[in-house]
């Protein structure tokens, strides 16, 4: 495995067309809002998720590549992360440990690598282990922030009909006919920026192989968590900046100010062609790369 050596900032665009992407449960699973600007969001609890389905899936039995923070929905399993704890210090460390009971001290940092050998999203996100058997706390080396929406958008509610019955002990007529509702926006173009640092990267593992792995997530995530309810989402830029050090060259804020997103249509938003996408290469520091990987 190759060790990541540059610090590493990005800038990450995806859109949904006519579904929700990210349903607030504190609102009645409407779609994710500032209060103050009606602009968009969508956490990045929510983005790291997306992640962690498509690698759950794409690399579905390979040792190494495993998920600690499984969705159920996903793999079909039900996952307790302190029994996963104890499973490493078993298999990995040799310690059996009983329900409720502590590794010892002088082992959670060896618990705490394993961990990090066992799982992606361990190494990549980090994780609290210091429940139960206990394998310490892991500091991830990648970090996004929530996702903003270019422009305010506007939360549609549609009423839903059922046209059967599902209970032969109620009547017919009071199983049919409106049931439900379903939140959408028509439009809207998100930005989310992230960070990659290269020392804690070193600290977990996180290696060059990850670091493709975790890009081809962000590319192709969306294809493989499609539902009713989210609508079209489709990732449209990942702009990546890489510093020549392990601590970087420049800030991460004057970087993603070199990446501009401007409205090019006269109405509302619809797709992603009412909008340009440029950067400001020429401005960019020397000791910094650009990439465009979509």
């Amino acid at each position: 495995m190759s060790e990541l050596k540059n610090r590493i900032d990005f800038v990450y665009i995806f859109d949904v067309q006519d579904g929700n992407p990210n349903g607030d449960p504190d609102a009645g699973n409407l779609p994710r809002i500032d209060a103050e600007t009606g602009i968009g969001l969508v956490t990045d609890v929510c983005l790291k998720r997306k992640v962690r389905n498509y690698v759950q899936i794409a690399q579905a039995g390979k040792a190494g590549n495993d998920i600690l923070v499984k969705s159920k929905e996903i793999s079909g399993e039900e996952v307790f992360i302190n029994e996963e704890i104890r499973k490493m210090y078993k298999e990995d460390l040799g310690i059996e440990l009983k329900i409720k009971e502590k590794a010892p001290a002088d082992k959670s940092s060896a618990g705490k690598i394993a961990m990090c050998r066992r799982f992606f999203d361990v190494r990549t996100f980090g994780a609290v282990l210091s429940t139960g058997p206990n394998a310490g706390q892991v500091r991830g080396p990648i970090q996004m922030t929530f996702a903003r929406s270019q422009d305010m958008i506007v939360s549609a509610e549609h009423a839903l009909t059922v046209c059967v019955a599902r209970d032969e002990e109620k009547t017919y007529e009071s199983q049919v006919g409106i049931q439900g509702r379903k939140a959408t926006i028509p439009y809207g173009l998100y930005v989310c920026h992230g960070f990659i640092s290269a020392n804690l990267a070193q600290q977990t593992g996180f290696s060059e192989e990850d670091l493709e792995l975790f890009w081809e997530a962000l590319k192709n995530m969306f294809d493989v968590d499609r539902s009713a309810a989210r609508g079209l989402m489709s990732a449209q830029k990942l702009i990546v900046f890489k510093h020549d050090s392990i601590l970087g060259n420049a800030p991460a804020n004057k970087l993603f100010e070199l990446v501009k997103v401007e409205k090019v249509c006269d109405g509302a938003p619809r797709s992603f062609i009412d909008y340009s996408v440029t950067i400001d290469k020429e401005n960019a520091p020397s000791n910094v790369t650009i990439e465009e990987l979509i």
